[in-house]
């Protein structure tokens, strides 16, 4: 790692620490010494006190603690999280907001209970979506759960921190974004079958080839396994526009690739939420299915804000994301 990236890894932590910082509200316990009076004691008294406390105690009934459920999805959370992400402005990956992007949803993964890593990515200057960019570094906020294991079979949820430099990126993609917090908060609260591994990737947004150098993050993190660690893999899923208002939630593969992952995920959402197939190249789902790891999208509706400075807040709809973190919540439930 570089001087500029661990310098990075080191504000972004420190900065992600102080989202999550203060102290615990202290807790003191107040005891009373107990008194006993004398009193005069008969024989009988005597001997029936002997005798009950020489009798066996009676089996306590068995019972079964129920199983830990998770709250329920926090629409309001969601989008005070959308809010205080847009607020930063725009995001492009070699920017200081970026940076406070990160460590905001560091320190929502950290409260959730992962342990959060921060994954250095260099990313090239370029031209994002007109608009001359630099060279820099980003991260990509890695979130596992306790004890994980990256050899063993898991799959890994993510979305993208950053945005194009003209827009604040409320839909694209602080919705994503937001919605992977707060599944994974109930991921951690009432866990699957399977680990989930939650990433927020840096540098998605493209930086040249007409639209086609892009997902610098996700390539990174997946060049970045081990080939036991690959295979562990069993699906990925990329959450990328999710909360502008439709009739039912996009489930997309990747043109020509396998399409059973999405399939999987629309059978799994099932009543939970309506969902449509569609096929999607452009995000960083993508970056997993090149590996051979199967990989489908969820989100890609269009809206007029799309990349510009007019993706606020105001563009997403509560429905709609609670609809995309029905879709997620099912899938994951549903792992074997």
């Amino acid at each position: 790692m570089g001087i500029r990236g661990a310098g990075l890894v080191a504000a972004v932590a420190l900065a992600a620490a102080a989202c999550t910082g203060g102290s615990p509200a202290g807790h003191s316990v107040s005891t009373t010494p107990s008194s006993t009076a004398s009193s005069p004691v008969s024989p009988s008294s005597t001997s029936s006190a002997a005798a009950t406390a020489t009798r066996p105690a009676a089996p306590a009934p068995a019972t079964s603690a129920p199983p830990p459920r998770a709250d329920p999805f926090d629409v309001d959370r969601v989008l005070g999280g959308i809010r205080a992400l847009a607020s930063l402005g725009p995001r492009d990956a070699a920017s200081p907001a970026s940076d406070r992007a990160a460590a905001y949803v560091a320190g929502r993964l950290r409260a959730a209970g992962y342990r959060v890593t921060l994954q250095p990515v260099a990313v090239p200057a370029g031209v994002s979506w007109g608009v001359r960019v630099p060279a820099g570094t980003t991260v990509n906020v890695v979130a596992d759960p306790p004890g994980f294991d990256p050899t063993a079979p898991h799959v890994v949820v993510g979305a993208h921190l950053d945005t194009v430099p003209q827009s604040p990126g409320a839909e694209d993609n602080a919705s994503g974004l937001m919605v992977m917090a707060e599944v994974a908060r109930m991921t951690r609260q009432q866990s699957g079958a399977l680990p989930v591994r939650f990433v927020a990737f840096g540098a998605e947004e493209a930086r040249g080839g007409n639209g086609t150098v892009y997902a610098f993050g996700s390539r990174h993190l997946v060049r970045s396994l081990g080939a036991a660690e690959r295979r562990a893999v069993r699906g990925m899923v990329a959450l990328d526009r999710v909360g502008v208002r439709a009739a039912a939630v996009p489930v997309c593969h990747v043109a020509g690739a396998d399409a059973s992952l999405a399939q999987a995920i629309r059978r799994a959402a099932g009543a939970a939420a309506p969902t449509r197939g569609c096929v999607n190249r452009a995000s960083d789902h993508v970056s997993f299915e090149k590996a051979g790891i199967p990989a489908a999208r969820l989100g890609s509706v269009p809206y007029a804000a799309y990349h510009s400075a007019g993706d606020v807040p105001s563009v997403v709809d509560r429905s709609q994301l609670a609809r995309s973190g029905a879709v997620l919540w099912a899938w994951i439930r549903s792992l074997r």
